[in-house]
This record gives structure tokens, C-alpha cells and sequence, in this order.
């Protein structure tokens, strides 16, 4: 099938990955922001097929990953409290809270659901107007459009009885954080191809500039992300900060203004907490003004909420692209996809559910040794 088969040609993998050995210089650290892109790279064993030096760094762009556990654990509160139908993506359900997860609060009583859209838990409000029903809106820009019209419609609709518990968070803030931290290693960015193709990358010029890095936007298939890490380490070995978009196929450089109209009027730009790495300054949306009757959080008022993360886990780490999830003691041992420490261990974008799943049981020094010796 076109657009399947079309980028994963093993041939034309290897000649692209022979180019990258024969441009690369000097080592280089490579940042993929989206957890779509990590479970490629890992699933088809690119990392493994560039050079000693050329380091693939996995970033914080799998949304379930870095909702807060405070968010994770007011989602519990309220799905726990009767006459609530609380509905979600199903990749949610196992997320660890403090003490449990939506899967368990289903299994004591609760009613949660797994829907496929938001407008489906727009449809359920309709037809249970005795429930309160409360949709989890976790993403980034890439989902964030049609949770923005679920809400439009519900106001439209005139729904009393329709709320969203917002956990949206933006790239391009995360950029700036991961550039401004301290000790920070990485020097170039591929570009998540879906949050470009609602956002366009007008956002991103500005930021490449001001760090002097280069940032490739591109897709998600082999060929694609090999591309992409070409176009980088060409920039790199020759001095440039630009961006390029190699997801030309699907990305233009204002994106879908529709899209960006609805979100303009329904969110607003707040300050928003990240799991494992804090609050970055105006990273991401909450109800604006307009939608604010919309807001379960200001609906269900909840207090005393008390978060307590594992002492083990490491995920935070693996969030900020210091550890490779293989490096965490309890990688693979108390923590894996059956009984999860982590949310990174959970979500189908997950970094370390990718390393468990394709068999990544050693770190990432071992698998540099390994490869210089190849070489």
C-alpha cells in the first residue's frame, strides 16, 4: 500500500544510513520530540544503524507520558465519584496514579469508558442526561483539534451535563525548556510531522535561530526519520540552524488554519505542568473564558489531592532524554508493561515501553560499544 510499503525499503534504509556514516564527522546528539518517532526508531532498529557518536536522544513527546500526576490522580477523584460516566482514550486506563489507575476504578464500580473520539463522549451526554459526563483530553496540538470541537459542540448543543479535563501541551515550548536546561546535550530536533500538519513550523524558525540548532519536521516511517536525521547531521557538519521540512507530503508551513481557528477560540495559552519535568511557562492550553463552564476541573472542585511518585522510577529521566530507559535499575524488573512504575512504560508512544517491547535490555553505552565494535 502506498505510503506503507513505499517508506520502509530496506535497500534504500541501508543507502540512506551508508550516507549518514559517510557525512558524519563529529558525534552528534539528535533529539526525536515525538514518542511516535522513538517507537519507530527502536522498532526498526534505526539507532542501530548509525554510526558510533550519532546518538538518537528520545524526547517528552508522548502526551500520556507527561500528563501530571496530580492530573492523573484528580482523573481517579472524579471517575470514582457516582453519577459520573468519566470517558477516555483507552491508552489512559493503566497510567499509574498514586494508587491506582483507571482500569481499577472501573473494576470497583466506576464508569469508565473507552471511546474512540471525543464526539462519542458528546453523543453519551446526549443520551444519559442524568450523568455527568467527563471527557480526558490529553495530547498534543496534533489531537487537540477535535477535543476543541467536542467542547464547541456541547456548548452549542447546550449540554449541562458535558465537561473535559484538560492536558494539552505544546512542542515548541518543550524545545525551548529542553535548549535552556542545564547541562542540556542535545544540538539538533526532528519535528513531530503531525503537530506540523495542524500547527504548520512558522513556530519554529525563531527557535532555531535563537539556539542555533537545526530542526527537521518529518514523519514516521523508516525512510522518513532516516531522512530526517540526514538532512540534521548535514546542518550540522556544516555550521547550519535552519528548518527543513522533509514531511512535505502531509506539512506546510502554515498548517490548517481551520484547525488553528477553532483552537484559538477555544483554549487559551497557560502555564502547564509536565510529569518528570515541571512547569514550563505557556506550554500548553485550558478552556478559554468562552468554554470555562466546560472545565471539569473547575466543575468537580476537587481538594486534598496528594500525589506520591515511585521511588523507583526513573521515567522523569527518561523524559528529558538524560537516561535511556535501559538505564533505569528497575527497567525490566519491577517495572515493566504488566506492572508499570511509569507512565512511560504504559502509553503505546512510550520510550520505555518501546525498549521492553523490542527487546532493548541493555543501555545505551552497550549499545555504543557494540557498535564501534562493528565498526
Amino acid at each position: 500500500m502506498k505510503y506503507l510499503t513505499e517508506f520502509r525499503d530496506g535497500e534504500v534504509a541501508q543507502r540512506i544510513a551508508r550516507e549518514i556514516r559517510q557525512i558524519t564527522t563529529k558525534p552528534w546528539k539528535i533529539m526525536e520530540v515525538c514518542g511516535g518517532q522513538t517507537h519507530s526508531i527502536i522498532k526498526n532498529g534505526i539507532d542501530q544503524m548509525l554510526p558510533p557518536g550519532l546518538e538518537m536522544v528520545h524526547g517528552p513527546g508522548c502526551p500520556v507520558c507527561v500528563t501530571p500526576l496530580e492530573l492523573i490522580d484528580k482523573a481517579l477523584a472524579i471517575a470514582s465519584q457516582p453519577g459520573v460516566m468519566f470517558c477516555s482514550f483507552g491508552d489512559m486506563l493503566r497510567v499509574p496514579g498514586t494508587e491506582c489507575d483507571l482500569f481499577q476504578v472501573k473494576g470497583r464500580g466506576g464508569d469508565v469508558r473507552v471511546v474512540y473520539s471525543p464526539l462519542d463522549a458528546v453523543d453519551l451526554a446526549v443520551k444519559n442526561p442524568d450523568k455527568q459526563v467527563v471527557f480526558f483530553g490529553v495530547g498534543f496540538e496534533t489531537t487537540a483539534p477535535a477535543n476543541a470541537m467536542s467542547v464547541h459542540v456541547a456548548k452549542r448543543r447546550g449540554l449541562k451535563n458535558f465537561s473535559m479535563l484538560v492536558s494539552h501541551v505544546l512542542v515548541p515550548p518543550a524545545i525551548e525548556a529542553i535548549m535552556s536546561s542545564p547541562g542540556n546535550q542535545v544540538q539538533a530536533f526532528l519535528a513531530a510531522g503531525h503537530v506540523c500538519s495542524v500547527m504548520g513550523y512558522w513556530e519554529y524558525p525563531p527557535i532555531a535561530d535563537k539556539y542555533e540548532i537545526p530542526i527537521v519536521v518529518t514523519g514516521f516511517e523508516p525512510l522518513d526519520l532516516l531522512d530526517g536525521i540526514r538532512r540534521a547531521v548535514l546542518q550540522l557538519e556544516h555550521g547550519e540552524h535552519r528548518v527543513e521540512n522533509a514531511y512535505e507530503r502531509i506539512v506546510t508551513y502554515a498548517g490548517n488554519l481551520p484547525a488553528q481557528k477553532l483552537l484559538a477560540e477555544v483554549f487559551e495559552i497557560t502555564d502547564r505542568a509536565w510529569r518528570g519535568i515541571g512547569v514550563i511557562p505557556r506550554s500548553g492550553w485550558r478552556l478559554s473564558p468562552a468554554y470555562r463552564d466546560f472545565d471539569a476541573e473547575e466543575r468537580f472542585q476537587l481538594s486534598n489531592i496528594r500525589t506520591v511518585e515511585s521511588p523507583l522510577c526513573r521515567a522523569g529521566d527518561v523524559l528529558r532524554g538524560v537516561i535511556k530507559p535501559a538505564q533505569c535499575s528497575a527497567f525490566g524488573k519491577e517495572c515493566s508493561p504488566r506492572h508499570p512504575l511509569g507512565a512511560t512504560m504504559v502509553s503505546s508512544e512510550g520510550a520505555c515501553a518501546a525498549y521492553f517491547n523490542y527487546g532493548r535490555f541493555i543501555s545505551a553505552d552497550q549499545l555504543a560499544s557494540a557498535g564501534a565494535a562493528r565498526a
